[in-house]
């Protein structure tokens, strides 16, 4: 038997309460820094960076923006700029240098509506090919903007005329392992999927989880795609091994009922894609481990390859809030160091333990 010290603790090691509702906590990559997204309660935006020293969170920088902003990411950036993308509920999507951050570097009206969710690649030395951000949308439609290019998007997917548009919930790139190849997944209101397949600029596959969908991520943006994680409404989440996609049956994938509310996002840690946080809208975070079959893929009845899904087991599970937690973000260069923020107007720094180990 193990003793429950062998297994990962989490550890909240730093609480700080923030005057304002925040909705996304990122690591400044290569730093004791992170910064948080949100609205003040007078319906402006606001964005802060705070770095940890001697185990406190000491604020650093504070800008308040004319819209409160929903999401960010670093992920088409380069390492030496370090510059944050944000999505705004004006449908704006800004560029930031965090150095000096009272003017974005670059500004697009990307959507009509609120942008809910955004993600970059092709930046930090990740991912092959283009710098890229991915927006999603309430207005239905998912855009590709590359930074070095003004106003137009390099790809718009939306309704076709006639359909009803869904709201865009979730964004996630992945499968830039070569200059050409490139994947966007995107999770909707409806509980739809859709993998839009950059190069060919198709939809390569589609399902439907039966629930709205509020995160989807690769455990791996820059490697031919492995597992994609769906998260959903009613504490579910899907997890679908992406090397074989059989014709008519699309991906493998195993489902567990985790939390007893909203899966609001699923994060895997950065030095071992097969371990991934989910963060739960009772205020808890649920630690787990794929566990890969002994065969991935068999042959059907007719001979053609279809996916064998593995299994997940829980590590661990915390409650740190009240509220959901709307946000986790691992630290890129520290092993088991991330930052949540929650609803109840926190962000947490915590401590992961054993992440080698298991």
């Amino acid at each position: 038997m193990s003793s429950p010290l062998s297994k990962p603790q989490i550890i909240a090691h730093i609480q700080k309460s923030l005057n304002y509702t925040v909705f996304d906590s990122k690591w400044i990559p290569c730093s004791a820094k992170f910064v948080c997204l949100g609205n003040f309660p007078r319906g402006t935006g606001v964005m802060q960076i705070y770095e940890v020293q001697h185990g406190e969170a000491q604020l650093i920088k504070e800008v308040e923006k004319p819209k409160p902003i929903k999401c960010g990411t670093f992920g088409a950036t380069s390492l030496q700029q370090r510059h944050i993308a944000t999505g705004d509920f004006d449908g704006n999507l800004n560029i930031w240098n965090l150095e000096m951050p009272d003017c974005p570097v670059y500004t697009a009206k990307a959507h009509k509506e609120i942008v809910n969710s955004i993600d970059g690649v092709g930046g930090l030395g990740i991912g092959d090919g283009a710098p890229e951000i991915v927006t999603g949308s309430r207005d239905g439609t998912v855009k590709v903007w590359d930074p070095r290019q003004k106003d137009l998007p390099v790809a718009n997917m939306e309704p076709m005329e006639g359909e009803t548009k869904r709201d865009c919930w979730t964004v996630a790139f992945g499968h830039a392992f070569n200059d050409q190849d490139r994947c966007v997944c995107a999770g909707y209101d409806n509980g739809d999927i859709k993998l839009f397949d950059l190069r060919n600029m198709s939809v390569r596959w589609e399902t439907n989880i039966k629930n709205g969908v509020c995160c989807v991520e690769f455990d791996r943006k820059d490697i031919n795609m492995n597992k994609l994680v769906a998260t959903s409404l009613e504490g579910k989440f899907h997890v679908f091994d992406m090397r074989t996609q059989h014709p008519t049956k699309g991906f493998a994938s195993v489902s567990e009922k985790a939390h007893k509310s909203t899966i609001w996002q699923v994060r895997h840690l950065p030095q071992n894609r097969d371990i991934f946080m989910t963060a739960g809208g009772a205020g808890n975070l649920h630690l787990w481990k794929y566990e890969y079959p002994a065969q991935r893929s068999k042959k059907d009845s007719d001979g053609v390859d279809v996916g064998v899904a593995g299994t997940v087991n829980l590590l661990q599970n915390v409650t740190l809030s009240t509220q959901p937690i709307a946000s986790v973000d691992w630290s890129p260069d520290k092993q088991g160091l991330c930052v949540c923020s929650s609803f109840d107007q926190c962000v947490r720094v915590l401590i992961v333990t054993k992440l080698n180990v298991v």
